[in-house]
């Protein structure tokens, strides 16, 4: 499968999402990585756009930010990747965790790499959500709640699938 065909499959269908636990970790981590790059991307736009409009109200700053901002824009993108890697992989990881629990009380069978997977993917709604709720202007906080919850709900529907004990 294309990673656009994943992509399409992982916000539509929750079946194909649990199927998608069978898929090699090469994969699923290329797909995590090309998710990540495009939330990096992202942020670095809203960065470079709102840093305009924060440094404008000061003038000597603005003068000192023109000067080196060939400087400021790589490593704040390379630092925005590092940032949104590892804290999307840490959010995978914790409901993934938890997916774990609610594999147990629907009495299916999984590893925790199945589940895994499986949140890798599921996270793919959640997270197309964030990016509007982030240009809407809702606080990180609550982004960050509303889309773990949806992430567990999407988590929930694929867990329905997996084969019982």
């Amino acid at each position: 499968m294309s990673l656009t065909q994943i992509f399409i499959a992982s916000i539509i269908n929750p079946k194909k999402i649990a199927a998608f636990r069978l898929l090699p970790i090469g994969k699923v981590l290329q797909y995590v990585f090309l998710f990540v790059t495009i939330l990096s991307f992202l942020s670095f736009i809203n960065f470079t756009t709102g840093f305009r409009e924060n440094s404008s109200s000061i003038e000597g700053l603005l003068e000192h930010v023109e000067d080196i901002e060939w400087i400021i824009y790589p490593f704040a993108f390379i630092i925005q990747f590092i940032m949104t890697t590892l804290l999307l992989f840490i959010r995978i990881s914790l409901v993934a965790f938890g997916g774990m629990f609610i594999l147990k009380l629907l009495k299916r069978r999984g590893d925790y790499r199945h589940v895994w997977r499986s949140t890798a993917f599921a996270y793919t709604t959640p997270t197309i959500i964030s990016l509007v709720f982030l240009y809407i202007g809702l606080t990180d906080g609550l982004i960050t709640i509303i889309t773990t919850v949806i992430c567990i709900f999407y988590l929930g529907l694929a867990l329905k699938y997996y084969p019982q004990k």
